[in-house]
């Protein structure tokens, strides 16, 4: 009797124990983790979550010396710019505008760009239509993307993003006869586009306004 009487306040004891170091919140736990949504990049240029990262140094070689005031300026117009994810949409803008530009896709071209650079994108797809010719090209990679310039006019943010890329390029006839170019020879290519849009805007895509071969 005195062993069980013993070994119920032995329990009890031990109970009251568990109880002071697991029953009660001291304020100094750490939180309950929550899981990570994992998002797939943008195929156009949407608006980010996160800030500019606050020193200069920290954005190499996502930002060129010149731009980092302009990239500041966006930033404090809108709070969600962030620089990294702005990138990463940009790249898969570049792919998408090229692979529409390559198959003679006019509508997908007005829905990533502005009326001009549509237009000159139509043009050159028109004359190509005429001379009956095709083309047959691959973006390999893009090698770099980087922020040259960056500018914010009123409330209309612009930035400047130069890819270094590799494609394979080839240009067929009507009978689907290369005639120029190759698909085992990737070319080193060097593009400069501007990116645009208002920071009040509800719609949270940029839009690509202007084009260029790097200097």
């Amino acid at each position: 009797m005195v062993e069980i009487i013993i070994l119920a306040m032995i329990f009890l004891f031990v109970g009251l124990r568990l109880w002071s170091v697991l029953g009660r919140r001291t304020g100094h736990e750490q939180p309950i983790a929550k899981p990570v949504e994992v998002q797939a990049p943008s195929a156009t240029i949407s608006r980010p979550t996160a800030d500019v990262p606050p020193s200069p140094a920290l954005a190499e070689p996502a930002i060129e010396p010149r731009a980092t005031d302009g990239v500041r300026a966006i930033a404090a117009a809108d709070s969600s710019f962030d620089v990294a994810r702005f990138l990463e949409g940009a790249q898969a803008a570049y792919r998408m505008v090229l692979e529409a530009y390559w198959r003679g896709d006019v509508d997908e071209l007005g829905r990533l760009a502005d009326d001009g650079v549509r237009q000159a994108f139509a043009q050159a797809i028109e004359e190509r239509r005429v001379a009956g010719h095709v083309l047959d090209n691959r973006l390999v990679a893009i090698e770099r993307a980087v922020i040259e310039r960056a500018a914010l006019s009123g409330q209309m943010a612009s930035v400047t993003v130069r890819f270094d890329a590799d494609i394979a390029a080839v240009t067929r006839d009507a009978d689907g006869e290369a005639i120029a170019g190759s698909l085992t020879d990737a070319i080193e290519t060097h593009d400069v586009w501007t990116f645009s849009r208002h920071v009040r805007s509800d719609d949270p895509n940029w839009i690509l306004v202007e084009t260029d071969e790097a200097a």
